[in-house]
């Protein structure tokens, strides 16, 4: 709030949003805690988590599985970092690839949980995406890494960045970009609850 303002007003015009704000909560997907037994979507493939106490610490795929190793305490953090390790690679390829065919650069990738954005471009060309990119199908990661790519050249949201957007997507982006709108509140969820 404007820092003008009292803190008062601020509760007052709060609970006065309250049927809304009730609404939107209601229609939130519910948390997917990533536990033993949950399904969870990598690269847009839903796999289960499976944990066994015996195996090796970490995670690694097997069929439709992500296999935990180690106490069930660890599962929700090594699950996680597995997913965080694994969207730097992918992303870092998939924005390294797209730089190329675009004749930019890319100062550096790097990933995060950012509350509302899917990724961002600075000027100075450091690239930073969600890594929960990770958890969409692989033209979504695509559409969002081809958006901050574009960046690269045009710092807008202009028609002449819109051409390179689709450009380097290597077609429409309206498809991917409705899909992630789609299926946002629930990557927003993986983790959660």
């Amino acid at each position: 709030m404007p820092w003008r303002h009292s803190a008062s007003a601020a509760l007052d015009w709060v609970a006065g949003q309250r049927p809304w704000i009730d609404r939107q909560l209601a229609a939130a997907p519910p948390g997917l805690p990533l536990r033993d037994g949950a399904r969870v979507p990598v690269q847009g493939v839903e796999r289960r988590i499976v944990h066994d106490p015996a195996a090796r610490r970490g995670v690694r795929v097997e069929g439709d599985q992500l296999l935990v190793g180690g106490p069930a305490e660890c599962v929700p953090a090594a699950v996680e970092r597995w997913l965080r390790a694994l969207a730097r690679e992918r992303l870092s390829a998939e924005t390294a690839a797209i730089a190329a065919a675009a004749g930019v650069t890319v100062r550096s990738v790097s990933v995060g949980d950012p509350a509302s954005r899917w990724g961002s471009c600075s000027s100075s060309g450091a690239i930073r995406f969600s890594w929960r990119l990770i958890l969409a199908p692989p033209e979504v990661l695509r559409f969002v890494v081809a958006h901050e790519v574009a960046h690269r050249i045009h710092m807008d949201h202009s028609p002449a960045f819109k051409a390179a957007e689709a450009r380097l997507f290597g077609g429409p982006v309206a498809a991917p970009r409705s899909e992630l709108r789609r299926l946002g509140p629930s990557l927003r969820a993986v983790g959660r609850g």
